[in-house]
């Protein structure tokens, strides 16, 4: 009898226990894969992938029940999105520049064109090639950020840039996915439009609702003093608000990931997001783990390999087509050369929301497949390959770049030397110099050089501004920071600073100090070696982001280096000194 009921419990539980085995298989290959992959220089998301592809039915045939973790790995694309949201704002988007404003929209728009147009061109339908455009049109936000992080490189002028494309293609997977979810339905192109309008105004009103929820219902249970002494409420908060905002809008009938989205971005204004995204980080990071090894499981290696001249076709169709459009628009915005290029190699691939729009357009659970198998396997096994190469682009951005920018500037100086003598003042070669900003010839010597006025620059320039006002010149990239160096009362200049012909045209050579403020620690290091090779006797003082790396500042040549970590620590000291007093004093 006791058997018999034991063996109808399990019975019971074993479909349960069966995927959780799965689950199990699939995040122990990925934890063993990400860690080759880190060894290797890959990112771990490639890791995940090709984890997924082994144990996947197309290879080692591990798992099988490949629909029941994608649904599983959805709340992992939910989670994504509502992490993504959180970063996100309208303000840090505009901080970011007009650059980005405009080139991240018309970079969505064109690639997607030139995709459905090559697509159409290769014999696809039309809603096929539509659905192949939009796809090409993403890149991974996932793997450029994490890549650039690693590298120091965050804030980076490329970087920046890519950082700003990458929010525009992140809310632009939004209404590409509810707009593929409503052609899988079926349908003309005007139900589409009516569906889509209809799709609208329901999240119209959801976002009303959200918002009334998230910024005056949910900071209130913030603070909360129970809610203030167990951060595990919190925790339960922000997990039922990405997943019950995905519900919502899933029982609306509109994507379940613009829902996260969605209650991210709004909670992102708020005074709480930080502790949110510090909350449900690990979680994001266990769901996320599984949609990429669930999304690998969809990868063919014997079908690339039967097929590798097509995959090879589309793979350098992406990385050259993109590079092109985004370096092209980048550059007509005045981005210089060498960062347009930079840029643009960091966002050569297909992202992973472009799986998500494949997986949708080739599922016919809701209506008629938008895409063939063959197309399906194709933009898989070329989206993983584009990955695989996209640790070894955004390593080589920076150098490529400027190689790519010199390699011009030499052309442009054959075709006309007279042009390229004029150019060196001229937009053309982002040398420009405001008229009003230009007059730094009749500065006397032992002048003081401030390449970098953001924050630091200015904190420099108001600590000398008592003795040394006038001597002091700024350089910066930034039209905003040089109107603060003039209000100031310094003589400035508009230029990117690691050009010689910016350093010769401020007559570095006359500097006493040359002080560096740039944040990017591979930019600073290129300055040292500029100002020490234009000015071998000034002083230069730099800025250093991180501790471990301020030996490389000193052996690039800079007299003082200024760590930020180590200056914080002696200042956090400092501060309980203060506070506590020396040992004997009672506490201030």
């Amino acid at each position: 009898m006791i058997f018999d009921t034991l063996s109808i419990l399990a019975a019971a539980s074993l479909g349960v226990w069966a995927i959780l085995l799965d689950i199990l298989v699939l995040l122990a290959m990925a934890l063993v894969l990400g860690t080759l992959a880190e060894r290797l220089g890959q990112s771990v998301i490639v890791g995940y992938l090709i984890a997924g592809t082994l144990v996947g039915p197309n290879v080692l045939g591990w798992i099988s029940t490949q629909g029941e973790l994608f649904n599983i790995a959805e709340l992992g694309v939910a989670l994504l999105l509502f992490a993504i949201g959180l970063e996100f704002s309208p303000r840090r988007l505009l901080s970011l520049g007009s650059i980005v404003m405009k080139t991240g929209p018309l970079q969505v728009g064109l690639t997607a064109v030139l995709g459905f147009a090559v697509a159409i061109a290769c014999g696809l339908g039309g809603q096929e090639s539509l659905v192949v455009g939009m796809m090409v049109a993403l890149s991974s936000t996932a793997c450029v950020l994490r890549l650039l992080t690693d590298r120091a490189e965050i804030d980076s002028q490329h970087a920046r840039t890519a950082l700003g494309v990458l929010l525009v293609q992140d809310v632009a997977v939004v209404p590409m996915m509810l707009l593929v979810s409503i052609m899988a339905t079926g349908g003309s192109w005007g139900l589409v439009v009516g569906k889509l309008a209809l799709a609208l105004v329901l999240a119209a009103v959801l976002v009303g609702l959200f918002y009334a929820l998230f910024n005056v219902v949910a900071p209130r249970l913030m603070l909360l003093p129970t809610w203030r002494k167990n951060r595990d409420l919190p925790v339960l908060l922000a997990v039922i608000m990405a997943t019950g905002s995905a519900w919502a809008t899933h029982a609306v009938g509109l994507s379940p990931a613009m829902g996260a989205f969605l209650s991210g971005a709004l909670l992102a204004v708020s005074p709480f997001a930080t502790q949110i995204r510090a909350d449900t980080r690990p979680l994001t990071t266990l769901m996320v783990t599984l949609f990429f090894a669930s999304i690998g499981m969809f990868g063919d290696p014997m079908w690339l390999v039967a097929h590798w001249p097509v995959v090879t076709g589309i793979v350098l169709a992406i990385v050259v087509g993109k590079t092109l459009i985004i370096a092209l628009l980048a550059r007509s915005f005045g981005q210089p050369w060498r960062y347009a290029i930079a840029s643009a190699l960091c966002l050569a691939q297909v992202g992973e929301f472009s799986f998500v729009l494949g997986i949708i357009a080739h599922s016919d659970a809701v209506g008629a497949a938008l895409i063939t198998s063959t197309t399906f396997h194709a933009m898989v096994s070329a989206t993983i390959l584009t990955l695989l190469c996209t640790p070894y682009l955004v390593g080589g951005a920076p150098w490529i770049g400027t190689r790519c920018e010199n390699m011009i500037m030499r052309w442009r100086r054959s075709l006309s030397p007279a042009t390229a003598m004029a150019g060196r003042t001229s937009t053309d070669d982002h040398a420009a110099v405001p008229e009003e900003a230009s007059a730094i010839s009749s500065i006397d010597c032992d002048k003081i050089m401030i390449i970098g006025f953001g924050p630091a620059g200015q904190r420099v320039a108001e600590g000398l501004m008592d003795t040394h006002q006038h001597q002091m010149v700024a350089i910066d990239l930034n039209p905003d920071n040089i109107d603060i160096a003039q209000r100031y009362g310094l003589k400035s200049l508009f230029g990117d600073a690691t050009h010689r012909e910016i350093l010769e045209h401020a007559s570095i050579h006359e500097a006493h100090a040359v002080v560096i403020t740039v944040p990017d620690h591979a930019t600073v290091r290129h300055l040292i070696h500029l100002v020490r090779d234009l000015a071998p006797k000034a002083f230069v003082v730099a800025r250093c982001r991180y501790h471990v790396l301020h030996w490389e500042l000193l052996a690039a040549g800079a007299h003082e280096v200024v760590d930020e970590e180590d200056q914080l620590g002696r200042h956090l000291a400092a501060q309980v000194r203060k506070h506590v007093g020396f040992p004997g004093d009672k506490p201030g």
